[in-house]
């Protein structure tokens, strides 16, 4: 057998055999390639290597991260503080073995090329960020001492730290842009020059003595509850995605999704939503999902008549609510345990309706935006079976089972649970490749080291995609830090005057400014720094508030999860968006125009953590039932559907303003019946007003049967070259 028949055998997550094709060279669909090309490799490593010393460095470096990450979760015992020291340190050598301190295209002799990296890092770089892992590592090399003079750093430890703050913003810029470091810095500048402000703001300050001392020798800053989240948790389940996703985890919940839902109107789009809900389960990635799902969907839905701005918009959508998809989250749902103090799961289980009805919104969009575009779905003949993709790709579903029983069942610690679900993923893709060598009767030896090398490396890239989460939540500590040296209670008390005490235009202003600093910050730091300063505020200002005489309680894990929404949604927010300008790649379409309309699609989400702070039904807290809870899951779902349908202005047809007032009226109905059932009835019999939204969404309908169908378009045929190519 060929070398190259032996490559397509062993590596079976390459595409989607029988149904998405490799795109036609130089065809406008050739961008898969390109762009991969441009994320995994892009400008990294050092000028003038051509040996490739950079990328083995980096992977080995890669490697032993995630070995050191495992051995925590099972063998080694090690203090918290050198845990986190450790993982920090890790994160600053990869970025600065491989990011550049800047890029530019000048060609003139007289710039400063030894300063400056043009393009590629240099060995000026490397130490430098020699120099920043020390200081990362200082606190464990000099462990015994430090805890002898807790809060009096002497002058080595100033100079170690002060050097910690500086390399690490500057690596955290050269991976995340400046957006975090320059919010760092202002609360560090207010720190120091609050003494000096106008009374208003004015602030009493802190020591450089002091503020080294919270921020690099204690837990309330740089080494506080963000990094330890990142440190323990949030690192295993981000390899466990990528492993994943390596094995052929993300192609196979595509290819199922396509197969099951193909063949309906939009089909392609329905199946770009419920594949990136299966990825996003996993991989708590926005922009990993849309470079892992959207470069199969997107291409499909252009295809068949999606504009490819709706086509990104509609991925990005979907990839960005992955996020908030248990039972694996981003990693500011752990974050939230932590804050609120609570097991992992319990959070999994306040997100799992907001999240599942946040999709059934997003599959309603696109049926109603096929049935504008009087689109068809697939012939069935040509799509893959559903039972036949099911059956050769259940064992992927094996590593998420044994993480579901770990958490639900066994009620283990996330890390524990993910720990045990690597192990069983690690084993499946070492053996995977064999079972495949040993049906095709290829080399069994040769398969078994492509699956030892295929695990490995998918550690390493795990790895390598924690360096910028875990920057994010170290800088985002330098804030949290400030916030607990008494500028917290500060801002807090300016942010309450702001809002003049209302819930209401307290609940807008974080909301808004959510987004706003979204636009610059990861997910994880823009909760960690809203939470740190309104969720409290949120759940203040709801004290002594009554609907109908029924006294609304606030719960604090509502008002981090709004945080959590609010920030997720940032992600394809113009003009920053990034996962509007990863799809936007994929589809070649106007980044802006695909963060625009994605936006307008997750107005849907907008509604949730609004109607979640006010009704705990949604969040499932007090319910212990699956009958009660999958009853709110399909009553709130009524409820997003009404909302959809009134936001896109369709229901069976076009809505006029009357049906769609009357839609928004049911969506506060079914998201909050107590509004309703408050005039009449006690509070415990809320249930009774979803009957009456019910009723209210069967008039919308009646209404609109009785203004007739109307005129079909034209179904669009199934292009010429794609059913060549099918």
């Amino acid at each position: 057998m060929s070398n190259s028949q032996n490559e397509k055998i062993l590596l079976p997550q390459a595409g989607i055999p029988g149904f998405v094709l490799t795109p036609r060279k130089n065809s406008s669909e050739d961008i898969v390639g390109e762009y991969r090309e441009e994320v995994v490799h892009g400008d990294r490593g050092l000028a003038g290597d051509k040996t490739g010393i950079s990328a083995k460095i980096t992977f080995v470096v890669a490697l032993c991260w995630a070995f050191f990450q495992m051995s925590t979760a099972s063998w080694l015992l090690l203090d918290s503080l050198q845990v986190k020291a450790i993982h920090l340190a890790f994160a600053l050598s990869l970025i600065y073995l491989n990011l550049p301190t800047l890029k530019s295209e000048t060609k003139s002799r007289w710039d400063l090329r030894i300063l400056l990296a043009m393009k590629k890092v240099t060995i000026v770089d490397w130490m430098i960020g020699l120099v920043g892992v020390i200081a990362a590592l200082y606190i464990v090399i000099d462990y015994a001492g430090i805890s002898e003079r807790p809060g009096q750093p002497i002058g080595r430890d100033l100079i170690m730290g002060v050097t910690l703050v500086a390399l690490m913003l500057e690596a955290t810029r050269r991976v995340l842009g400046p957006a975090l470091p320059v919010i760092a810095g202002a609360f560090m500048a207010y720190v120091f020059l609050g003494p000096y402000l106008p009374d208003v703001i004015a602030f009493k300050g802190a020591t450089l003595t002091r503020f080294i001392s919270q921020m690099t020798m204690d837990t309330q800053g740089i080494y506080g509850v963000p990094l330890h989240v990142s440190a323990t948790v949030v690192f295993l389940f981000v390899m466990f995605g990528t492993m994943l996703d390596r094995a052929g985890g993300g192609a196979f919940f595509t290819r199922l999704a396509i197969s099951g839902l193909g063949q309906y109107r939009g089909g392609a789009a329905k199946a770009a939503v419920v594949s990136s809900a299966l990825s996003g389960t996993v991989s708590g990635s926005s922009i990993a999902n849309v470079v892992t799902t959207g470069t199969f969907t997107i291409p499909l839905m252009k295809r068949l008549g999606y504009p490819a701005k709706k086509a990104a918009a509609i991925e990005v959508a979907s990839s960005v609510n992955g996020q908030l998809a248990p039972p694996v989250m981003g990693a500011a749902a752990f974050i939230i345990a932590e804050y609120v103090n609570v097991p992992y799961i319990e959070v999994a289980k306040a997100a799992a309706v907001p999240a599942f009805v946040s999709y059934v919104g997003l599959l309603w969009i696109t049926h109603i935006e096929a049935c504008k575009l009087g689109l068809k779905g697939l012939p069935k003949s040509e799509l893959p079976r559903f039972w036949t993709e099911l059956k050769n790709g259940l064992h992927y579903l094996l590593p998420l089972f044994v993480l579901i029983w770990e958490l639900v069942v066994e009620m283990h610690s996330a890390e524990m649970s993910v720990f045990r679900a690597i192990l069983v993923l690690a084993f499946l893709m070492v053996f995977q490749p064999v079972v495949i060598a040993k049906v095709h009767n290829a080399d069994m030896w040769a398969a078994f080291k492509f699956g030892v090398k295929n695990a490995l490396s998918s550690m390493a890239a795990g790895a390598n995609n924690m360096a910028g989460v875990a920057l994010a939540t170290a800088s985002a500590g330098i804030i949290v830090g400030c916030v607990s040296l008494g500028l917290g209670q500060q801002i807090t008390s300016f942010v309450e005057a702001l809002s003049m005490g209302n819930i209401f235009l307290m609940i807008f202003i974080t909301a808004l400014a959510s987004l706003l600093l979204g636009m610059g910050l990861p997910t994880t730091a823009n909760y960690i720094i809203m939470a740190s300063l309104t969720a409290p505020v949120i759940v203040e200002l709801a004290t002594g508030m009554s609907l109908h005489g029924q006294e609304i309680v606030i719960p604090l894990i509502a008002a981090h999860l709004f945080c959590f929404y609010f920030g997720i949604l940032a992600d394809d927010t113009p003009p920053v968006g990034l996962a509007a300008y990863a799809g936007a790649a994929i589809a070649k379409e106007n980044p802006i125009a695909v963060g625009v309309q994605g936006f307008l699609y997750d107005i849907r989400t907008v509604i949730i953590p609004v109607f979640f702070l006010f009704n705990s039904d949604i969040l499932l807290l007090g319910i212990d039932t699956w009958t009660e809870g999958l009853f709110i899951f399909g009553m709130t779902s009524i409820g997003m559907i009404a909302f959809t349908c009134a936001t896109q202005g369709w229901v069976l047809t076009r809505a006029n303003i009357i049906e769609r007032a009357l839609l928004l009226v049911v969506t506060v109905i079914m998201m909050f019946p107590a509004t309703l059932t408050g005039f009449f009835m006690d509070y415990s019999q809320r249930y009774w007003g979803y009957a009456a939204g019910i009723a209210l969404f069967g008039v919308v309908v009646l209404m609109q049967k009785m203004k007739g169908q109307p005129a079909k378009v034209d179904s669009l045929e199934m292009p010429k070259d794609l059913e060549a190519q099918v």
